[in-house]
């Protein structure tokens, strides 16, 4: 019986080793395990910490562009405001020497008693002004003859026409209207054959 009780303890004996080895094994890696998750996954306060601080990032990035956005409203406001103020700027120093011409004619007038002189002058200046204002972007319309057209005609009056040719066409010019820059700025007020 000592023989078997003695290979029972041996065989008990490897059992047991057999066992702890196992248990540490698995101890052991549930510490590692636990180790790999500390170092692979931050813990809640972390990751609350990195949301906090990527929130203040894009805090501060939507401040800096609200307070961009403000300054060049600002600044459009004050060009516009400026562009108003000064805008016929440019136009009325083109027309300070035409005004000159009409100082220097009206002297004239006083002195002078040679109207055709005068006519000329007055003409020469009205010319002057027509170039000045055509140079800035103006333009007079071209009415009589034209087919009517409410985008640049105003109707005062309707007459019958005389010839079927002229129905539906302007053959007189009341008022002439004007264009700046393809921009019509006054209708022509005129009589339209009907």
């Amino acid at each position: 019986m000592n023989q078997s009780t003695t290979e029972t303890e041996k065989t008990n004996e490897t059992l047991n080793e057999a066992v702890n080895e196992t248990v540490n094994e698995q101890a052991n890696e549930n510490t590692e395990s636990k180790q790999n998750e500390e170092t692979a996954e931050p813990s809640e306060t972390d990751k609350l910490t990195a949301a906090l601080e990527e929130l203040e990032t894009v805090k501060d990035k939507y401040l800096r562009l609200v307070a961009e956005f403000d300054n060049y409203r600002k600044r459009t406001l004050k060009e516009k405001t400026e562009l108003i103020l000064n805008g016929g700027e440019k136009v009325l120093s083109t027309l300070l020497p035409i005004l000159d011409d009409l100082d220097r004619a009206s002297q004239n007038m006083d002195t002078s008693d040679d109207v055709a002189t005068l006519k000329e002058g007055v003409s020469l200046i009205i010319d002057k002004l027509a170039k000045t204002l055509a140079a800035q972007g103006l333009q007079k319309m071209k009415t009589v003859g034209e087919a009517f057209n409410t985008d640049f005609h105003e109707a005062v009056a309707l007459i019958p026409a005389q010839e079927e040719a002229q129905k539906n066409h302007v053959i007189d010019c009341v008022q002439p209207g004007y264009l700046l820059n393809e921009k019509v700025i006054r209708h022509a007020k005129v009589v339209v054959a009907q």
